[in-house]
C-alpha cells in the first residue's frame, strides 16, 4: 500500500506560476513511475506529466515548455513546476504512482487560473 498527501494547489493569475508537491509513504520501494493527472469539470481526467524511475518523463502537448516534474529523495517525493498557467489549465490535480503494478491516488488538488 502506498499513501499519497499532495499540497501547492491555490489561485493564480494567467502567466503565473505554482508547484505541486505529493509526498509517498508506505511501500513506496516497489514505486516505478510517478504522475500527474488532471481533471476538469465535466471533462475526463487526463495525464498531464509522469517520470520513471531512470529520470525519464513524458508531457501532455498542452502542458509541454510549461510544466516540469521532478522528483527527490528517489521515490518520496515529486513536484509539479508550473509555469505560464492558463485558464484552461484549470482543474483538479492528482498524483498518481504505479506500485507492483498498483495505481494509488493523492487526495486532488484544486488549481485556479484567472484570466
Amino acid at each position: 500500500q502506498v499513501q499519497l498527501v499532495e499540497s501547492g494547489g491555490g489561485l493564480v493569475q494567467a502567466g503565473g506560476s505554482l508547484r505541486l508537491s505529493c509526498t509517498a509513504s508506505g511501500s513506496i520501494f516497489s514505486i516505478d513511475i510517478m504522475g500527474w493527472y488532471r481533471q476538469a469539470p465535466g471533462k475526463q481526467r487526463e495525464l498531464v506529466a509522469h517520470i520513471t524511475n531512470d529520470g525519464s518523463t513524458n508531457y501532455a502537448d498542452s502542458v509541454k515548455g510549461r510544466f516540469t516534474i521532478s522528483s527527490r529523495n528517489a521515490k518520496n517525493t515529486f513536484y509539479l513546476q508550473m509555469n505560464s498557467l492558463k485558464p484552461e489549465d484549470t482543474a483538479v490535480y492528482y498524483c498518481n504512482v504505479r506500485s507492483d503494478f498498483a495505481p494509488y491516488w493523492g487526495q486532488g488538488t484544486q488549481v485556479t487560473v484567472s484570466s
